[in-house]
């Protein structure tokens, strides 16, 4: 509720002022009307990402019914505008097991569940969920991929501590810090310039400008996962309990 507010607010401090009511009363529903179409962005934004949340869960029961008691939330809904939305991107959700109780505390087993997007998985008709690609990740699969970034972005490929100083640090916009010190910088590349390696059967990553691309080869879709989402999600798996 205090966002609207504030829109509106920002409407009529830089709205021009007038002298006659009746461009008084055009400025109100000019404002009024930008407001609404903001408010109507943000409520199917939001109801979008309802629907992905309940889609992820399905997927996770359909796909891991040995999970009988977990929590899943939505980390990352790509952030775009919503008619750009349509295009390739990824959504992220955090989900970790716990022991049924009241109140239960969050302490089991963390996974982190990728949903890659298609083009088109957003039309006319609303959201084609068939055009999402799952992929479920544990902590280990989580930190062979981070290695595997590292190197490709830092060229560290002969550096047999990689990992070690993951596990023991924090990945920032310009490396991986341990202790507040650089321990691994990333390369400084131009914004047209891409460092590829070949990660997987299904997955290529690239290094580009201080983001994580992933081609996926099934598709051929190329991904860009935001570096706040790559921090956030480290911290996810790594943060100190």
């Amino acid at each position: 509720m205090k966002k609207p507010i504030i829109l509106l607010t920002i409407l009529f401090l830089l709205l021009p002022k007038h002298n006659h009511a009746q461009d008084k009363g055009a400025v109100v529903a000019g404002a009024v009307g930008a407001l609404a179409a903001i408010g109507a962005g943000v409520a199917a934004i939001e109801q979008m990402k309802e629907r992905a949340e309940l889609t992820a869960t399905e997927w996770l029961l359909a796909n891991n019914p040995e999970m009988n008691s977990f929590s899943l939330k939505t980390m990352d809904f790509d952030g775009k505008k919503l008619k750009d939305m349509s295009s390739t991107s990824v959504i992220t959700f955090k989900i970790q097991e716990f022991v049924p109780a009241d109140n239960p505390e969050l302490d089991g087993k963390k996974q982190v569940l990728l949903g890659f997007t298609s083009h088109g998985w957003i039309n006319e008709y609303g959201i084609d969920f068939n055009k999402i690609k799952w992929f479920l990740i544990d902590k280990p699969e989580w930190t062979r991929m981070m290695v595997a970034y590292v190197r490709v972005a830092s060229g560290e490929w002969v550096n047999t501590h990689v990992e070690e100083t993951l596990t023991q640090g924090k990945i920032v916009n310009k490396g991986v810090k341990v202790k507040s010190k650089m321990a691994i910088p990333f390369y400084k590349l131009s914004g047209d310039m891409y460092v590829v390696t070949d990660y997987s059967d299904d997955m290529k990553f690239i290094y580009n400008e201080r983001s994580l691309g992933i081609f996926l080869k099934a598709t051929k879709d190329l991904v860009q996962i935001k570096r706040g989402s790559l921090i956030e999600l480290h911290e996810f798996f790594f943060e100190e309990v």
